[in-house]
Parts: structure tokens; sequence; C-alpha cells
């Protein structure tokens, strides 16, 4: 909502323009009115809307055109003051007032026009019936308001109108010729159902709609008004109530009704609440809530926050089979202006048979946007409605920002749940085929994604101890002279070559040396496509040399040509060293080490899906 609201009054001579604001002010007709009314402010606290007021007054005897032209920018509202005895002075409304103030607004967003009808006191007659035809001539004109300033009559009704016709807006949403909703208003309202509609039948029911109730206006509808409601509903509309419940058709009528019957504000209360201003666009300070992340540290998103997420898998997940079928992906975002996710999300995270987004895949996604652009996270979840659904102040309260990594270091313990590693390695190297293993594809199945929907990322869970974490590899360009800081900024790094290919281990040897002999990252050296036959490469030392020298482990063999899906112990123990970097030289080294966070891995992944099935059986 506006911060302040300006309300500024024109007309011809002698309308009573400025006996209007002095009568408002000081509750009585003036004895002696002076030519020009000075700029007063009227208080948030005495006004129904709580928003501070300022009047401003016009004279053409006062001030020049240039002066009137400046005041005309500056105004959110303009009540254009006839006198309802003057003839001459309601003709001017049309011929000068309204053609001037249309000349000097932008076109997409002129300021709403007020009609006042001042001293009626001196006529028995109304005016309106020459003021109707004038309304529906001009769609900037809210409404009109017949008063006098001698009799105090309608004064602070006029000045309220005004107030209600900048923070409640009726140009925005609905269109009186066509006596219907805008587009985008339709599109915001379609929206805000989709949200208040907790388990996606299409209906708000009596449970949803109270919800809904408490949100917007912070009060439940006793049992007798929901019938009510409802009640109106059924008897203006064949399907606007099905099953006891609101349809959209149902809630796009009530609003409708809410409008014509004058009552903006209801409307307007429901889209802010939900984070529209008076374009119904979602404002920036709702979809981008200020997140503060020193560096070294990293965003994650938290308990509440992956609740949340769970619930939204679960409204969508119609059949029910851990995954969204790309009908069920479409329906998820319909809440959004555009579709978010591409299809190199298909293989950043892990899917089904058919391909489509698993339980874990989609919840692994939302990790890595959180992590990789946390501004994005913010934005998308605002789109889901988060704040609102869990009654937060903003997304914010959704995200965890991590400690530096130094002082996890200095404490040789970490409280993150999410670790990225760095895949580096000459073309060719089997860098992509790493990824995707992870995914649990082997060569064959990998064989199918095509180009286009290539991802450079790929993220999952893998246990240490017994604890779910999650491991994010990102494959990085191989071009040596453009390796960044950001390129280089991981929890532990694999280099990885081709063990049929002798020039392939050379740049490993290269990458380690320029970027990583000195960093307290840990490195782990893969030996890729170890089904094949493993030549010597052109390099100085042997990589089990040069692993021994550098004190790094011994190359890791790795494959994913084989029928089954592919071995995950490599990423446990990835894992594993970038939780624990302090022990990447020491404990490491030993196997019992590994031993023992690999069988934890084993057990706990096996209770864990154990678990997840039981989760199902009561959904």
């Amino acid at each position: 909502m506006r911060k302040d609201v300006r309300i500024l009054l024109v007309g011809e001579p002698k309308v009573g323009k400025t006996s209007l604001i002095m009568s408002l002010v000081s509750e009585e007709f003036p004895d002696e009115v002076p030519l020009r009314a000075e700029e007063i402010t009227i208080p948030a606290d005495v006004t129904p809307e709580r928003v501070p007021t300022h009047i401003v007054d016009y004279s053409e005897a006062e001030q020049t055109e240039e002066q009137l032209y400046q005041e005309i920018s500056k105004a959110n509202v303009i009540c254009i003051v006839y006198s309802v005895n003057n003839k001459k002075s309601i003709e001017k409304v049309t011929s000068h007032w309204i053609p001037l103030i249309n000349d000097r607004t932008d076109k997409d967003s002129r300021v709403p026009l007020i009609l006042v009808g001042n001293k009626s006191d001196l006529v028995e007659h109304s005016s309106m019936e020459t003021i109707l035809p004038i309304m529906n001539q001009y769609q900037d004109i809210e409404t009109c308001v017949e008063c006098s300033a001698k009799n105090l009559k309608n004064i602070s009704e006029l000045f309220y109108y005004a107030q209600k016709a900048v923070l409640h807006p009726t140009g925005p949403l609905y269109c009186p010729e066509e006596k219907e909703l805008k587009p985008s208003c339709i599109k915001a309202l379609t929206r805000i159902f989709k949200i208040s509609d907790l388990d996606n039948d299409g209906i708000l029911n009596d449970n949803e709609l109270n919800f809904f109730q408490r949100t917007c206006f912070n009060t439940p509808l006793a049992p007798q008004a929901l019938e009510d409601v409802k009640n109106v509903v059924r008897r203006n509309m064949t399907d606007g109530v099905k099953d006891n419940g609101l349809t959209l058709k149902g809630f796009l009528f009530l609003h409708t009704l809410f409008i014509q019957r004058g009552r903006h504000e209801t409307t307007w209360t429901v889209l802010r609440r939900f984070g529209y201003d008076d374009d119904l666009e979602l404002t920036q300070e709702y979809l981008f809530p200020l997140v503060k992340v020193p560096p070294d540290c990293t965003t994650e998103l938290n308990h509440n926050a992956y609740l949340f997420l769970q619930s939204v898998f679960d409204k969508h997940d119609k059949d029910r089979d851990c995954a969204l079928s790309p009908e069920e992906v479409k329906d998820l975002f319909k809440v959004f202006p555009y579709m978010p996710w591409g299809p190199d999300v298909n293989n950043t995270v892990c899917t089904n048979d058919k391909g489509w987004i698993t339980y874990q895949g989609y919840l692994s996604q939302w990790t890595l946007t959180t992590y990789l652009d946390v501004q994005r996270s913010l934005e998308y979840l605002g789109y889901l409605g988060y704040s609102i659904i869990y009654e937060q102040e903003s997304q914010a309260a959704a995200i965890t920002v991590t400690r530096n990594k130094r002082i996890d270091l200095q404490k040789k313990q970490t409280q993150r749940s999410v670790f990225r590693c760095n895949v580096l390695g000459a073309r060719g190297s089997g860098k992509s085929g790493f990824l995707q293993a992870f995914l649990g594809r082997n060569l064959q199945r990998q064989r199918r994604i095509r180009e286009d929907h290539k991802s450079y990322y790929a993220i999952s869970t893998t246990y240490v101890y017994g604890q779910e974490k999650y491991l994010l590899l990102h494959e990085v360009m191989p071009d040596l002279d453009f390796l960044s800081e950001a390129d280089m900024a991981c929890d532990v790094v694999c280099l990885v070559y081709d063990v049929n290919n002798p020039r392939s281990f050379e740049y490993c040897a290269k990458v380690y040396k320029q970027c990583f002999i000195d960093s307290k990252t840990p490195c782990v050296v893969i030996a890729a496509k170890s089904d094949l036959h493993e030549v010597r490469q052109h390099y100085s030392l042997s990589p089990h040399e040069f692993c021994r020298k550098h004190k790094l482990h011994p190359p890791q063999p790795f494959t994913c040509n084989m029928t089954e899906a592919p071995n995950k112990d490599i990423y446990t123990r990835l894992t594993t060293m970038a939780m624990y970097p302090h022990m990447a030289q020491a404990d490491l080294k030993n196997s019992t080490f590994w031993l023992r966070a690999s069988l934890g891995a084993t057990v706990f992944a096996v209770l864990g899906f154990a678990m997840y099935r039981a989760l199902l059986k009561t959904r």
C-alpha cells in the first residue's frame, strides 16, 4: 500500500474548493475564505485507511498554469469540483478540466478522478442526471459525490472516497463497460485461489476458506457466514459451488460482486496480502526480501522450507507415484509467470524410469537453486506463497545462512547440509559421465540424453555417518586460462582423467599445481573409464606417482559402463572429505575410516528408503 496520498482539488473559480478544505479541517463553515488554502497534511492516525493524506488547493487567481501542471503531475487523485447550481461549472468538467488533466498525465497510468458537486444546500434537486453520462464516458472517474461545505454534508466522505480511489482503485480490477474483472485481476486472483486450495482439488472447502479468511482479514468466518457466502454464489451461478466448496468461478464471482457493490478494499486487501502492487504485479519487496550472505557462507533451506516444499509436492503428485509427470510439473508452476525449470533439470537430479523428477530429485533441485542463487529461490517461494501459507514475514524465513567456512575448519565440524564438489578434467575425460552416474545412470542411459538438455550440475543425497547430506557436483569448463575464483570455490575437488587416453592426466596435474597445491580444499583423482585398457600417460610422473608425491589418495578407478546403476561409494567419500577437510590428509588415508562412513551410508540409505515408503503409505 502507498505510504501517503496526495489529493488535488481543481475547478472553476467560486465553486467552493477552498471552503471544502477549510470545512473539513475546522468542522465548521469559514466566515472568511481566502483565495487558496495552504497545503494541509492529515496524520495517518485520524484517517480511515491509516495513511497520511496531503490535501492541495488550486487557485487560478494565485497560481500559474505551470504550477497547476506540476500539481497535477504530483497528485495521486484529483477532485474536480463544480457547483450544482452553476451549469457552466458542470460543462467545464468535460470541456476543460478532464482534457487538461489527461493531456498532463501518462495514458497508461492515469490519475483517478472524483467529481465533486458542491453547494448542494442551495438546490432541491440532484445534479446526478447530468453527471452520470459523464461518468459513463470517462473510465478515469471513480465516483461522484454531492456535498455542501456550508452544511458539512458529505465532506469527510468526499475525502474518504478520494483516499479510497488511490488506495483501492477500480481501474486495475474491473471493466465497467463489460461489467467483469480485467484479465490481469483474474490472473492474480487465480494464483491466489490455487495457493489457497491446499489439497489442489479445485475447490476451496470450509477449512481452506477459513484459512484464507484468517490470512487476509485476521478473523475466521462463522459457520453461518460461510454458508451465506456460498448461498449468494449458488443463487447467481450454477457452477460456483461444488461439493459444498467454492470453485474458481465462484471465487472470481464473489470478487466481482465486492467491486460492483463498492467494496474494492476487500479485493485489494486480498491482493496486497498475496504480494501485489497497484499494477497487479508482485512487488520486489515481496519477491526479493533481503538476505545477507557474508563471504565464505552458503545458503540452504531450513526444516520448515522442506516441509512446505514437501506439501507442495504432495499437492501436485496426484497419482501418488512419488514423481512429477510433465503435466504435474506444469500444474505446480501455474502460479509462476513463467516456467522456471527447463529440460536440463531432468538431467540435474534423480528421475524415475520414465524420466520424471522423483520426490528426492524435486527437493534436490530446490536445494541446488537455494545454494547457487538464493534470490531466485526466494522468488520461487514467493510465487508458491510460502510466507502466506507458513504465516511468516517473508520467504527469508525459509533460508539458513551457514557460518563462515573458516570457523568450520577451526572447530573441525560443520552444520552445513550441502557440499560442493567441482569436477575438472580435459575434454572427453568422463566428467559428464561421472555427474550422471551420481544420479544412478549408466552409460547406456546417458547416451539417450540430448546435447541441448545436458546439465553441468548434478545433485543428490549421500549418507555420512548416518547423516543425510547433499552433494552438489559441478562440471567446470576445461579451459585453464579462464578458470575463475568461483570455479575454484568448493568443498572438495575431483580431477578426472581418462585411463585410455595418454594425454588426459596432464591436464589434471596442471590444474592441481596451478590452483590447488597450496589450497586446503581436499582433492581426489578419478581414473575414469576404468573398464577400458589403461595406457601409459604422457606425463613425467604416472598418476600413482603424482598422487604419492603430493600426498593425495591413489587414483580412484571409476566406470559407468555397466548394465546396472553405477556404484555410489565414491560420492560418499567425496561428501565425507567435504565434511571433514581437516582429516583429508590424515584419517582419510585410513581405509577403516572409509569403511565406517560407507557402511553408515548403506545402512541409513536403506533405513531412509524404508521410512520414506512408510511415510507415503500415510499420505
